[in-house]
Formats: C-alpha cells, structure tokens, sequence
C-alpha cells in the first residue's frame, strides 16, 4: 500500500537511485518461485536500508525476517569491512535461494543465516548491535524489541517493517486481529520508551527509524 499519491510515489521513486541488477534478479526469481513475494522490501524501500546502513557502516546487523534475501543483501551494502549480517528466518525452503544470491553478491562470507523461531536465536547472539531491521510476524515485534534493546550500541539503529499496516493501525480495531493490536502498542512503545528516539517514515507501507541513545 502507497501513502502518496501515485504520480508522486512514481516521481520519488524515478528520482531515486535504481537497485542493482542483482537485486532485479532475485527480485524476478522470487516473484516467479516464492509464495507471497509481496513480501520483498522492493526496490525503493530497498535503497531506503541500503542508505541507511551506508551512513552508519555498521560492525554487526540483526535482520529478523530474511525471506528471500533482498533486504540483508541492501543491508549488507553498508557493512563495515570486517562486519557481520546476522540473518533468522523461520522457512528452510528458503535457504537454497537465500545462497545462491549471497553467493552473487560477493557478501556470503559477511552473513550468517539462521533457521529457526527468532525469540531463541536472538539470545544467542553474542554481539552488540549496531543496525536491527524487524521484518518478522507482527505479533512479535514487542518482544524482539525486549531482546534486542540491551544488545544495542549507543548511536545503534533499529528499523521496524510495516508499522502503517495498510493503514489499519488508525481504523477502527478488529476483534481477533493481533498483528494490528500490538502494532499500534508496538508504535506507541517506540514513541515513549526514554532509551530511544524515534521518527516513522510513511514510506510504503510504514518504516520505523529508532536510534539508541
């Protein structure tokens, strides 16, 4: 879901930079082969993370959410020489394709995947965290929070996916709809937790940049 009109959304996205043509390849295959592949943060949102993790040139990322690899690889952009992407997503079958692109793009030897429920990998991560993007189930995106903040750094960055929820977090609640109740206490926690300060981009369907103190 868009939150600008068309014709501007088209514009900011023509006058931005162009994902790489690898990230075109995985983008193809993904949408060809893989169930849900709305799911891929897309090319603008892409060059978003890449921006970002540029400005920052993180030690060590945390992506909760791997999917296919799209955004771990425009993460990946920005790692400092020595630095490590830390990957976790639940889906095995996704891990073939994971790899052939992480092998492309010359960043295998920086990304570590994981398989598995993200609420016990997380702990077992020994690293301070420079850079987390939550891309996950929504349900859980309080808890991650719970166990990423004390693993930041000062000055650490932690972007959080589809906080907008297809506008659902300002209507009127659902019974029974879980992921847009914790959203909208996901995106109150973030405004008034003291540790950290936060600024929610309404880019497609909502990003969340939230900076350590």
């Amino acid at each position: 879901m868009h939150f600008l009109p068309e014709k501007i959304d088209e514009y900011v996205v023509k006058h931005s930079q162009q994902e790489p043509q690898i990230l075109k390849e995985l983008s193809r295959e993904t949408w060809q082969k893989v169930l849900n592949p709305r799911m891929l943060s897309g090319a603008f949102q892409g060059r978003v993370l890449s921006m970002i993790s540029k400005l920052i040139q993180p030690e060590t990322i945390l992506e909760i959410g791997t999917y296919t690899g799209y955004s771990a690889l425009c993460l990946a952009e920005g790692l400092s020489e020595n630095g490590t992407l830390h990957t976790i997503d639940k889906n095995e079958e996704l891990v073939d394709l994971q790899n052939k692109y992480f092998e492309k793009s010359g960043y295998q030897n920086k990304i570590k995947q994981y398989v598995g429920n993200a609420l016990e990998i997380i702990p077992t991560i020994d690293a301070s965290l420079d850079l987390v993007f939550i891309d996950a189930d929504k349900s859980n995106y309080i808890n991650y929070f719970n166990l990423l903040i004390d693993k930041m750094n000062s000055g650490g960055i932690i972007l959080s996916d589809n906080v907008l929820w297809s506008g659902k977090v300002v209507e009127k609640l659902q019974p029974k709809d879980i992921d847009t109740e914790v959203l909208v206490t996901y995106n109150q926690l973030l405004n008034t937790d003291a540790r950290i300060e936060t600024v929610l981009l309404p880019i497609r369907d909502g990003l969340t940049v939230s900076r350590v103190k």
